[in-house]
């Protein structure tokens, strides 16, 4: 038996609409237009997740510069049932590490989880995600509308402001 190859590919204007037939599948949640409009200009920070060239997932983020830090914001992560536990979502969230990594300059990276998604939940644990807060009444027309905030922190905020070194590495602020 051949192995499978999961490779994660760029949002075009020519597949965008596969992208809005996944996230009404995978999600309880509808997008917008301007959603949409927003992923087709976040280049990396939009993947879709291919099996065999079949698309199964999607992982679309935005860069969130509110509360004086610089956090990625995980609007969606998702993948459809039958291709779940093949690392397709490791994959994904790797994808968004390593960019956080190659970028060095984010203090977080969060996204909102239905408080009962238990399996989401855990799998971002997995991660070094954490529960920080709970939002009650986050989403509409869907129950539960509470959603639990999972964040990875990345640096803290005397890193962010310069007091210690990082890995050994000072802290260059980009001009």
């Amino acid at each position: 038996m051949t192995r499978a190859t999961i490779e994660l590919g760029n949002v075009t204007p020519h597949n965008i609409k596969q992208l809005k037939k996944l996230n009404s599948v995978v999600f309880p949640v509808y997008y917008n237009d301007k959603f949409y409009k927003d992923v087709l200009e976040a280049g990396e920070l939009a993947k879709l997740a291919y099996y065999n060239d079949i698309v199964v997932g999607a992982v679309c983020c935005r860069i969130d510069t509110s509360e004086k830090s610089r956090r990625l914001y995980i609007m969606t992560l998702g993948c459809l049932y039958p291709y779940r536990r093949l690392g397709i979502g490791t994959m994904m969230v790797n994808h968004v590490l390593n960019y956080v990594e190659r970028d060095g300059n984010f203090d977080s990276i969060f996204l909102h989880v239905q408080v009962n998604n238990e399996g989401a939940i855990d799998f971002y644990k997995k991660f070094g995600f954490e529960i920080v807060e709970t939002k009650e009444h986050y989403y509409k027309r869907i129950e539960p509308a509470d959603a639990h905030v999972l964040q990875k922190t990345l640096r803290s905020k005397e890193q962010r402001n310069g007091t210690h070194e990082e890995n050994g590495k000072e802290n260059k602020k980009a001009h």
